[in-house]
């Protein structure tokens, strides 16, 4: 494996563009995993993810990174941020988000590699603000919303989950450059 594009005590992240696909694959398959979402992706839908993510990454220099354990040398999930444009009061914005496998939950691991993308982009980008958008009922995305210092901006519906009763009222939190930089 290459360099890591960005490290934090226990995790380096990558471009997809440097790392097997297959941990995610599986990771998109597990039902708990994608709880918050309307189905589990199948292995087409997750390359195109990776695809989409290169892509970004070779446009805007960031993306959803693949996190890989330090210790073990395995992709726990991914961890970056990515410009979204989908149609609600909050978007478009760059949105900073997460998905690690279960076995990977409850270890800090998503807090620590969100601090490590919000630092970068804040020190190396002229992005103002990063936003972070969950279904209300997934409490552990929220949380680690509220690690970061994001703070709340509002309630919406979430054009993708419109059909699903339980997902579709989303919250959006926000982090400035000004709060991360001046805390």
């Amino acid at each position: 494996m290459s360099e890591p594009f960005l490290s934090s005590a226990r995790l380096d992240l990558y471009p997809w563009s440097s790392v097997d696909p297959s941990n995610l694959i599986d990771l998109n398959s597990d039902e708990e995993v994608m709880r918050f979402f309307p189905r589990t992706a199948s292995r087409e839908e997750t390359l195109a993810f990776i695809d989409r993510n290169n892509a970004h990454f070779k446009e805007h220099g960031y993306c959803y990174f693949a996190a890989v354990e330090k210790s073990s040398k395995e992709v726990i999930g991914f961890i970056g941020a990515h410009v979204q444009t989908y149609d609600s009061p909050f978007t478009p914005c760059t949105d900073i988000g997460w998905r690690l496998r279960r076995t990977s939950w409850g270890k800090g691991y998503a807090t620590e590699g969100a601090h490590a993308v919000v630092d970068h982009l804040f020190k190396i980008s002229d992005l103002q603000s990063l936003r972070s958008m969950a279904p209300n009922v997934n409490l552990g995305s929220i949380r680690i919303m509220q690690k970061l210092n994001m703070k709340q901006l509002g309630t919406f519906e979430h054009p993708a989950l419109i059909d699903d009763p339980e997902l579709r009222e989303c919250v959006c939190y926000e982090l400035t450059r000004n709060q991360w930089l001046n805390k």
